[in-house]
């Protein structure tokens, strides 16, 4: 069996000529699937895929974790 684990996810995407830069903690199996749960989430908002850049994908530990939902979670298990 497979142990979740906490994934950093950062890059930058442009909207109607302005930059924003995001950062993101998601809880996955494997590095792809954080990805495609970022990119989902993002898309959502009518920013397409290939308007996406600079993708950074970080495994953290335990300490490093700064979203309160993920932290919370992790004290439950």
């Amino acid at each position: 069996m497979s142990k979740v684990k906490v994934f950093r996810v950062e890059g930058e995407y442009t909207k109607e000529h302005q930059r924003y830069v995001f950062r993101k903690e998601k809880r996955a199996l494997t590095k792809e699937e954080a990805i495609e749960l970022v990119l989902s989430e993002i898309t959502s908002i009518g920013i397409y895929r290939r308007q996406i850049k600079n993708l950074a994908v970080k495994e953290l530990k335990e300490n490093e974790i700064k979203d309160p939902l993920i932290l919370q979670l992790m004290e439950n298990q």
